[in-house]
This record gives structure tokens, sequence and C-alpha cells, in this order.
């Protein structure tokens, strides 16, 4: 039986975190309301279902949310030429599957954008499976995102890698252990104190400790 993998994309692979916090602001804007950048950072990593009310309230939610989740989609679709590979991302997917995990791409983005990411990561041929907003009904800090991600992978024994405090929550709440790469902008503490079981800097310096990640069962 193999380990999973469950690999967080935006922000753990490809750096889209700081595109995605600006892409919101301006989606905000377009239906009047202001949102300060800041706060918008600090909500990435929730799926769009998630983001709006958490930053703006319940009241924007229930009255614009479905149109500033559409004005985000046309403002971050003119970023993604923009988006580029965190350093150490291809030979952290390498050298995990060298090391015998079966690496499962956990996305929440929109198909288009998972599919321009695959590409950039020229990752087809060494994942086993990847996630979309087509596989989930909720999306982080609720657990369903992982959930897919391992029934893409037919295994429930796995870690979790992210870079946000919503990675942490979610894999928590299944009793997976997450660690936490430090490339969404996220600080350690934080990371630590929202679960994460240890924090790199890097991917580098995740890669090379592959061979010690914690690794448990999915309740």
């Amino acid at each position: 039986m193999a380990s999973v993998l469950v690999l967080d994309v935006d922000g753990t692979l490809v750096d889209t975190n700081y595109h995605h916090a600006l892409a919101w602001f301006r989606a905000f804007r377009r239906s009047d309301v202001t949102v300060p950048v800041w706060r918008i950072h600090r909500a990435i990593g929730m799926g769009g279902d998630q983001l709006v009310p958490a930053v703006a309230g319940r009241r924007v939610e229930e009255e614009l949310g479905d149109a500033v989740r559409a004005a985000w989609k046309k403002e971050v679709d003119g970023l993604l030429e923009e988006v580029c590979v965190i350093d150490g991302a291809r030979r952290l997917l390498e050298d995990a599957v060298r090391a015998g995990y079966t690496v499962v791409l956990a996305s929440s983005g929109k198909p288009d954008h998972v599919d321009r990411y695959l590409d950039l990561l020229d990752a087809r041929e060494l994942a086993h499976g990847w996630t979309t907003s087509a596989d989930v009904s909720a999306t982080k800090p609720e657990p369903n995102l992982i959930q897919a991600a391992l029934a893409k992978a037919g295994e429930d024994e796995a870690v979790v890698v992210g870079d946000s405090v919503w990675d942490c929550q979610a894999a928590k709440r299944i009793g997976l252990p997450c660690v936490a790469v430090r490339t969404g902008g996220f600080g350690e503490q934080e990371l630590i104190d929202n679960g994460a079981a240890r924090v790199y800097d890097d991917l580098d310096q995740l890669r090379a400790d592959l061979s010690r990640l914690p690794v448990t069962r999915a309740e």
C-alpha cells in the first residue's frame, strides 16, 4: 500500500496567492465593495464559496456573492499569463514519486486554471490524479477536497502538503497530518497554531524531508 501525498496547488506549487488576492479585490470593487487586500490575502486558500462571506460579510454574500465570484474569474483569467511555478515544485513531484508516494494534486480551482497549472508543472505523467472545483461541493476549510483526492488515489493513508491555515484546518478535520510551506505568505507560528505538524521555508527543504513525513489514515 502506497502512502498518498495530497499536494495543494495554488500557493504551494504555483505562485498564485497574490494574484488571487488582487483579482478578488478588483472583483469586489466591480460591485462597489472595498475589501482591504491584506484581509483578502488572509482568506486565500478558501474557495470562493467561503471567501466572500469571510471577508465581506453575509449580506454581501447574499446580495452579490455570485456576481463577485463571476467577476473574480474574469479578473484572475487576465493574470494567468503571469503565474509562475514555485521553485522546487517539479523536483518535489519527481522525488515524491521516486520515494513511493501516490501523488494527488488537490485543487479547488476552476478546471481551466488547473489545466494550465498542470501544463506549467508538466505534472500529468507524475501525478496519480488531480481535483478541480468540479469535484467538491464545499471548499476549505471543509475537508471535501482532501477526501476527493483520497478517493482518486484509492487509499486513505496520507499526509497533506499546503501553504495556508485553511489547508491545515481541513486536514485536521479528518485526522490527517498537514505539513506546510511558507510559499503562500502565511507565518510559521500561525500555521503551527492551525495544526501544521511541520513548517518548511521552501519546497526543497520539504523535499529533503520526504522520507520522514508523518503519515496516518483519514478518519
